[in-house]
């Protein structure tokens, strides 16, 4: 699994989230993951998420901090778990980080009822995609949030701890893949 914290910042309209970006923009080849910091502003026309297309629930933060993560040869329900345990390792990390009573929800974090994340898994023709988006800043968003400054936290120093988890998580998975035998 390949990693990378992106130091420019970019923002993000829903564009990255296709086969072989991370490939094609930072020549990481294979299954990888790279977070980055920028604003968020998806139109509705670039909305994975049928449901908040109905709902006309356009995304829109101010700074957030990204993180775009695609696996090959990988279904759709499998990208959903990946999705939710990149979800609840990022909650177990702003508990680390002193953050008390974050809950998870799904795909998403809540503070009560602000919301902190975005998320969405989906498929390309060739790989599984996940965008999860956690608020830095929670201005003018059009929903309550909370983001990593309310928090005091750094985002890049986050970023970093949130890849190196995920990356270790995911080799230790196949790693305990390969150490069982077959039951008869």
């Amino acid at each position: 699994m390949h990693t990378r914290f992106i130091a420019d910042p970019l923002t993000y309209t829903g564009d990255f989230l296709k086969s072989h970006w991370i490939y094609n923009t930072y020549k990481l080849l294979g299954d990888a993951a790279v977070a980055f910091e920028g604003p968020c502003n998806v139109d509705l026309s670039e909305m994975v998420d049928l449901a908040d297309v109905h709902e006309e629930a356009s995304i829109y933060s101010e700074q957030m901090l990204h993180f775009i993560v695609e696996h090959f040869h990988t279904p759709l329900e499998v990208m959903v778990l990946r999705q939710r345990l990149l979800t609840a390792q990022i909650r177990d990390l702003l508990e680390a980080s002193g953050v008390n009573g974050i809950q998870r929800q799904g795909d998403d974090l809540y503070e009560g009822p602000y919301k902190l994340s975005v998320s969405i898994a989906t498929l390309s023709p060739v790989s599984g995609l996940i965008h999860f988006g956690i608020n830095i800043s929670s201005r003018n968003t059009p929903v309550p949030t909370r983001g990593l400054s309310d928090y005091g936290l750094a985002p890049d120093l986050f970023a970093h701890q949130v890849l190196k988890n995920y990356a270790e998580e995911l080799q230790n998975i196949a790693q305990a893949s390969c150490k069982v035998r077959a039951v008869v």
